[in-house]
């Protein structure tokens, strides 16, 4: 009958020597698991759509988490997901669930909107794992999808406990992460431009793009945006957006950045016209540059010269899906380890977004952050 801390220091010990080894408390999280000797995150997935798939497939490159639970309202998916992965708790209600696994992690793998009701679900989900204090939680991108929705999540920010992240996997992309190093190892010089695009819609994508743009500048903070939109088609989808955004963008750190969305103006990433497959970010550096794409990559420093060549953007994928997992654990672990996507900095990059709307509907510079007025997409409706 050893006491936690104990039990950290003997490598010797097995779960079947604990009281109940499931329920026990290490540092204040709700569960552990074990694999040999090894302690395990509880984990626990909202929704099993196609998405979610991917979530759950990426647990092959998670060391220190299981995924234990499974919830959806829609039976089939909930049982044929249970059946592929090897999962057997399974439930159709989230606060049952949560209350009964008391996961360390919770997934939330939904659209932004719930299909055919027009209804906003991001916050109201947030909002219910904050209350049954679930320690961390990742949360399916876009994080909001307009100001109302931006603003209460905004709010919950300040006052909850779960340590919420936002899935912008691309940021741990294995050959995202490599030049990523050539440039914080100085290799391109002082970065003196950013140009970064995707060709599907802003709400769609731009998360992605705008979160790759900070990776590479430290998290710097935008401070203000010339925007242009147009194209009113998808204002009423399961992820409400502009058709097509471009905006030149400032950064506080002094740095320039062009941004473009929408098959009309962003340039293609890839040989595969699928409209998903064409995120890119290009840095440009003082002695070179690095070029990230969708299915390929290339660079050009002093030292190594002009190099490049294909990838493949879904092996790619399911390691960075795993990488942002385990950094979530690296989390919990150590509070100095904060996530790259964590909420208050997905949610400065939301607000650019935001941003970028409100001034291509007032053809005003707008300063950043700022708060965005409620209404915005029935102004998007009546400008597109």
């Amino acid at each position: 009958k050893l006491t936690v801390m104990e039990r950290l220091g003997n490598r010797s010990y097995r779960p079947e020597n604990a009281i109940n080894p499931i329920n026990l408390v290490l540092f204040g999280f709700k569960s552990e698991y074990y694999k040999g000797d090894i302690f395990m995150y509880k984990t626990a997935m909202l929704g099993c759509g196609g998405r979610a798939r991917a979530h759950a497939d990426a647990y092959r490159f998670v060391k220190g988490g299981k995924l234990a639970a499974i919830c959806d309202m829609n039976e089939e998916l909930l049982n044929r997901f249970g059946d592929d992965f090897g999962i057997s708790s399974r439930y159709t209600d989230l606060d049952e669930m949560l209350e009964k696994e008391k996961p360390d992690v919770l997934h939330i793998v939904t659209a932004p909107v719930l299909r055919g009701s027009n209804e906003r679900i991001r916050y109201p989900l947030m909002k219910q794992a904050s209350d049954h204090g679930v320690p961390a939680a990742i949360v399916e991108k876009p994080i909001a999808v307009e100001s109302e929705d931006w603003k209460q999540i905004a709010g919950l920010a300040e006052e909850t406990k779960t340590k919420f992240v936002v899935n912008t996997q691309l940021n741990f992309h294995p050959q995202n992460l490599e030049l990523k190093r050539d440039v914080a190892e100085g290799k391109i010089g002082e970065i003196k431009f950013i140009d970064a695009s995707a060709r599907s819609t802003p709400v769609d994508q731009g998360p992605h793009v705008l979160q790759l743009v900070s990776s590479y500048i430290d998290n710097s903070r935008p401070v203000r945006v010339l925007g242009q939109i147009s194209g009113g088609a998808h204002l009423d989808s399961a992820q409400p957006s502009p058709q097509y955004a471009a905006a030149r963008v400032q950064y506080e750190n002094g740095l320039h950045v062009s941004v473009a969305f929408g098959t009309a103006i962003a340039p293609s990433a890839s040989d595969d016209q699928t409209v998903f497959f064409h995120k890119r970010v290009f840095v440009i550096g003082t002695d070179g540059f690095v070029h990230w794409r969708f299915s390929s990559w290339e660079r050009s420093t002093r030292e190594g010269g002009y190099e490049g060549g294909p990838l493949s953007y879904g092996e790619q994928d399911v390691e960075a899906q795993g990488n942002l997992t385990n950094a979530v654990f690296d989390w919990l672990d150590d509070e100095n380890k904060v996530h790259p996507t964590h909420l208050k900095q997905s949610l400065a990059e939301f607000n650019l977004l935001l941003g970028i709307y409100y001034s291509g509907i007032t053809n005003e510079v707008i300063e950043l952050p700022f708060d965005p007025p409620d209404g915005l997409m029935d102004m998007l409706r009546e400008s597109l």
